[in-house]
């Protein structure tokens, strides 16, 4: 679960007392319009806050949905992906333009979205839940996402080795309405401050050339 030290704590309320700027928003859902041909890709890389907020940003991306998958019960609640039970991952489902966007480009930021050596874990984020998985949609999403997978590793992009798991989609259930949109709706929370933005300014710098003009 997520945890905080006190004295993170208090130096947010000491922030958000006297913090008078406008946060910046991350750029929500596209309309996507009728003749538009749009493709979908799924990914786990920790807590679902952090990627969907990142992957908001891309240029090419209509839509990010916070949800579950790659477990064995149906329709599973928020707490009982928490208790790490169900066997599903936290992952956001991109709908994107491939005429803007491809999908190499797409996994090549969700490895930099997130650490992809930590085995059940992103952080203080502990469970199977926040494992680092990639569910691919159609055969050649599995072909591509292992080929980068092995071309990473044999160039040792990593000190250790990458423990992303590769598996098909089989049912993608969208996260309760409150976990949608989520840094634009709670971007002064703890988690939002400490942990979610300063992976949004790293992100945003390395796809400066890919991110939607505001």
């Amino acid at each position: 679960m997520r945890k905080y030290s006190i004295f993170i704590f208090f130096v947010t309320l000491a922030l958000f007392a006297c913090a008078q700027n406008k946060k910046e928003k991350v750029p929500g859902d596209m309309e996507i319009p009728n003749n538009t041909h749009v493709e979908k890709a799924t990914f786990g890389g920790g807590c679902f806050w952090c990627t969907e907020a990142q992957f908001q940003y891309l240029d090419g991306v209509l839509k990010v949905e916070s949800g579950y998958a790659g477990g064995t019960v149906a329709n599973p609640t928020y707490e009982q992906v928490c208790e790490g039970n169900t066997g599903h991952a936290e992952v956001i489902q991109v709908t994107y333009d491939p005429a803007k966007i491809s999908y190499d480009e797409l996994l090549q930021a969700f490895w930099e979205s997130h650490d992809p050596t930590q085995l059940n874990r992103q952080g203080n984020d502990v469970g199977t839940q926040y494992r680092s998985v990639i569910f691919y949609h159609t055969p050649e999403q599995k072909e591509k996402a292992e080929f980068y997978k092995k071309k990473l590793q044999d160039a040792g992009a990593y000190d250790k080795p990458i423990v992303t798991e590769i598996a098909p989609l089989t049912t993608f259930y969208k996260a309760e309405d409150y976990h949608q949109d989520y840094y634009n709706q709670n971007g002064r929370q703890p988690y939002c401050t400490f942990v979610i933005k300063p992976k949004l300014e790293k992100f945003k710098k390395v796809f400066k050339d890919h991110l939607k003009k505001q």
